[in-house]
């Protein structure tokens, strides 16, 4: 995982370093080659796609809990995480004052229990963060499984 995030990170590195040199003042030089530059890009993928490969299948083959694998703990995380940022966005949709200066003025009525609405997100969120936490430690203990 950590090489992961690396790999990410360096080729974002490698991408605006080639953006810095594809173009310079005529009679100049570039400071880097962006053709290497390229040829370095395409061998970081290619390695962070066999690493994300190998994660892939390894967590498809790793026990969590019970009979769930680390791919489908996972899908639950990511799932609970867009319910919590959806419900986010309905709650402060909600919750916005509208300002009234005079009577004539259309006044807004909340359609949605806005408390309830947030001991919702309250109870997803400590759920998102338990399974997290859990899937963080079972990181450290499943050997990856090199795929081929």
């Amino acid at each position: 995982m950590i090489e992961r995030a690396e790999l990410r990170k360096l080729n974002g590195q490698i991408i605006e370093r080639i953006k810095s040199n594809v173009k310079v003042q005529e009679g100049d030089a570039p400071a880097e080659n962006p053709n290497d530059l390229i040829e370095l890009f395409e061998e970081k993928m290619q390695r962070l796609q066999w690493l994300v490969e190998s994660i892939n299948d390894t967590n498809s083959k790793a026990i969590f809990e019970g009979e769930t694998t680390v791919s489908e703990a996972i899908a639950r995380r990511d799932c609970l995480g867009g319910k919590i940022r959806a419900y986010r966005l309905i709650y402060e949709s909600a919750t916005i004052k509208q300002d009234r200066y005079n009577q004539s003025e259309i006044k807004f009525v909340r359609c949605i229990d806005a408390k309830s609405l947030q001991a919702t997100i309250d109870k997803l969120s400590k759920e998102y963060r338990e399974l997290d936490t859990k899937l963080q430690g079972i990181n450290w203990t499943v050997e990856l499984i090199e795929h081929p």
